[in-house]
């Protein structure tokens, strides 16, 4: 491994656990697919929700306008933004990905996240409810 996570070294009893699932998963915002996937990656780690990743290809990327914001995870790596810009509506930093994350959490490298209190995240045809 040529670039491992600094977090774990620190906090070795964190985990971040990544599962490919059958499941199919749809992003929407006000009833406007951004994503449809059947290969989502759902990603458990200590002291979070779970987060659902969807591969690149499965997520209309045209909608999709980088942003500046950035985030830092010890245990993933750097995260970019993207911002949902639709006709009727724009959802300011509504998108993730890690785009070259540390060997540990390689499995989600450019893979989308979404928040789930800005779209609609349905698995197998239910909304799920942000916490």
């Amino acid at each position: 491994m040529g670039n491992p996570a600094p977090g774990f070294k620190q906090f070795p009893n964190h985990r971040v656990t990544a599962t490919q699932t059958p499941s199919h998963v749809r992003v929407l915002v006000d009833g406007t697919e951004i994503a449809d996937s059947r290969a989502a990656v759902l990603v458990h780690e200590t002291r979070h929700d779970p987060v659902w990743y969807l591969p690149p290809e499965d997520v209309v990327r045209d909608v999709l306008v980088p942003s500046d914001s950035r985030t830092y995870c010890p245990f993933k790596g750097y995260a970019s933004y993207w911002t949902i810009d639709l006709p009727h509506r724009q959802v300011e930093d509504a998108v993730w990905a890690y785009l070259e994350p540390y060997d540990e959490c390689r499995s989600l490298a450019g893979c989308f996240a979404f928040y789930p209190d800005r779209v609609t995240i349905e698995v197998d045809g239910e909304a799920q409810r942000p916490t």
